[in-house]
């Protein structure tokens, strides 16, 4: 167990510290973060901005949460839930609206996949009560 709990530390902590670093970028840059977009308007790099704030609010949920002894798994599952929602909204536009830049599609990948990683893990970190207490 101290070894799939080292694991889910470890990708809580770089989900955070990535989180955090892209919402930063968008936020700073707006627009202009995004590969292979043009010039916008006001209002969609406005929104880019806003949405990135939330984003790197996520990412510091992530490292809140890690930092917590023990690490709470339904926060791990709410937490990996989101980031799954986020993949069938990108599943979604590409059935609407065709494939993205290249770029996303990787990203795409990682929401797709990760998630589930993240419900192994949190399941399989938990503490298990002991003989006594059953």
């Amino acid at each position: 167990m101290a070894f799939v709990l080292k694991w889910l530390r470890w990708l809580m902590v770089a989900m955070g510290v990535a989180c955090v670093a892209i919402g930063a970028f968008h936020v700073v840059l707006g627009i202009a973060s995004v590969p292979g977009e043009g010039a916008t308007g006001a209002t969609v790099d406005s929104r880019e901005r806003f949405y990135n704030a939330i984003f790197l609010g996520y990412g510091v949920a992530w490292l809140w949460a890690a930092r917590q002894s023990p690490i709470s798994a339904t926060v791990v599952r709410w937490l990996a839930g989101i980031f799954a929602l986020g993949a069938v909204g990108r599943l979604l536009s590409l059935a609407v609206h065709g494939a993205p830049h290249w770029f996303q599609l990787p990203l795409i990948g990682l929401e797709v996949v990760l998630p589930p990683v993240y419900f192994w893990l949190a399941t399989a970190a938990q503490p298990r009560p002991s003989a006594a207490a059953r």
